[in-house]
């Protein structure tokens, strides 16, 4: 690292430093969702292999939930695949779905997160199904940041499989189907999202220049507070999240109105 590179990287610690020093820990959001977009062109840019620009992404994630437990933040959403990653070509797809399961192992064994898995089982290798039910059972009683992994996830795949479920269980409990019909509210449909008994996220954070959700969490943003980064998510700092949170706190939020 040269001279100029060192002072760069101190010039940036002082700012992140002073940020920090500002944030009002009283106008934090309690639920954080993360789209973590850019692993690919960070790693084409550096010269490097797809598969190892998803690897440099997976190791930003404790990182980045280290930064998030130094705050009152409560809930992470992470989505690491969704539905639409299954078209990838097999050859990127497979060590993708390796790199995640060993990404859930490690936030499992770290011991300070509750991980908990929203998205369709279903799509998944019945490994990696174990891997994420074995997750859930083992950090249950932790105390720590409530962890979402959002795998196998699409916002629209979430909403039929809610209204699947609510009908089903209207089905199991003998409610005829004008009953249901005339009953459904955003309430109950809500109870049966993936993230049922959460709260809503707070605050969204797209890295890599893209301004868009892409499907994420699209019954839950509804009043979403939004922030898109330029960095890619490899090389997303702490002083690139103190500004989201410094910016979330800036903004008066009106909830659509």
């Amino acid at each position: 690292m040269n001279l100029r590179d060192k002072l760069r990287g101190l010039l940036v610690r002082l700012y992140a430093r002073r940020v920090e020093g500002h944030l009002d820990h009283a106008q934090v959001p309690k639920h954080i969702g993360v789209i973590m977009d850019g692993n690919r062109r960070w790693a084409k840019a550096a010269g490097s292999t797809t598969v190892h620009g998803h690897r440099a992404g997976a190791e930003k994630i404790e990182e980045f939930l280290g930064w998030c437990s130094e705050t009152d933040v409560e809930v992470v959403t992470l989505w690491l695949l969704s539905t639409d990653n299954f078209d990838r070509a097999k050859e990127e797809l497979v060590p993708l779905l390796g790199i995640i399961e060993d990404v859930v192992r490690t936030l499992a064994a770290d011991g300070r997160w509750r991980v908990h898995h929203v998205g369709t089982l279903d799509l998944l290798p019945a490994g990696m199904q174990r891997t994420l039910k074995e997750a859930e059972e083992s950090t249950a009683d932790k105390d720590g940041i409530l962890v979402n992994v959002a795998i196998g996830y699409g916002g629209r795949q979430e909403i039929a499989d809610a209204v699947r479920s609510m009908i089903l269980d209207a089905h199991d409990k003998g409610v005829p189907m004008e009953e249901l019909a005339d009953s459904v509210t955003v309430d109950m449909i809500g109870r049966h999202l993936y993230t049922k008994a959460q709260p809503d996220p707070d605050l969204v954070i797209r890295t890599s220049g893209e301004q868009r959700l892409s499907g994420f969490m699209l019954w839950q943003t509804a009043h979403s507070e939004y922030f898109f980064c330029e960095v890619f998510w490899p090389a997303f700092r702490k002083v690139d999240f103190l500004r989201a949170m410094r910016d979330y706190a800036a903004r008066h939020r009106r909830y659509g109105g």
